[in-house]
């Protein structure tokens, strides 16, 4: 089994197809980003009880929504990612609370400070993305560990290649922004977005009073 900054890898059945599976639909900004989100979510949660190749397959998949084979679906990307997640566990005989609890972890890691209170996988995939993405929690992990996870997984110009790949992901369905931190993506970078308000979806609903 290798290690990465002291945290090791999965190297089961399991966690190769999943490796494999990922690292054919995706490029590297994609998978490098998710090897990370593994990466820290591991060093974030040292002092947990968690199973680490659950928080794997969370973390390799939490994406997937974005890419081209999976993203012409009208739900959040989120879901599509949890969905081909979960049905990924369920065809290598995973059980079905595990599926489901992979599959809370990839819907809910854009929902800020909810998954830190649930199990530790579902936690950890949002603290390893809250990591990568926002530079949350990067105090707790030292800058010489930092530096051994991107120079395993580089991330040139990781800020505006991101934001490029949420925008690209996420444009034809405007809707699934709603009330969710990608909303601000599309007010940035797609002319012409209009967020849906909240207050108004209130004002008019079809009750009079």
């Amino acid at each position: 089994m290798s290690s990465i900054a002291g945290i090791e890898i999965p190297d089961s059945k399991l966690a190769t197809e999943a490796t494999e599976l990922v690292r054919d639909v995706t490029d590297d900004l994609i998978y490098d980003h998710s090897r990370r989100v593994f990466l820290f979510g591991s060093l974030r949660g040292q002092d947990l009880k968690y199973e680490p190749e659950l928080l794997y397959v969370g973390a390799l998949f939490h994406d997937l929504g974005l890419t081209a084979g999976y993203r012409d679906s009208v739900q959040r990307f989120e879901i599509d990612g949890a969905d081909a997640a979960a049905d990924f566990l369920r065809t290598h005989g995973i059980a079905d609370d595990q599926a489901r609890l992979v599959w809370t972890a990839i819907a809910l890691h854009t929902t800020p400070e909810i998954p830190q209170h649930l199990a530790p996988e579902i936690a950890l995939v949002t603290a390893g993305v809250e990591a990568d993405v926002l530079g949350l929690g990067l105090d707790a992990i030292p800058a010489s560990t930092r530096a051994e996870v991107v120079a395993a997984h580089p991330r040139p110009d990781f800020k505006n290649r991101i934001l490029r790949a949420f925008t690209e992901g996420i444009e034809h369905r405007p809707a699934t922004t709603f009330g969710n931190v990608k909303a601000d993506v599309l007010d940035r970078f797609v002319p012409g977005f209009q967020r849906t308000n909240f207050v108004d979806v209130i004002l008019d609903s079809e009750w009079p009073e």
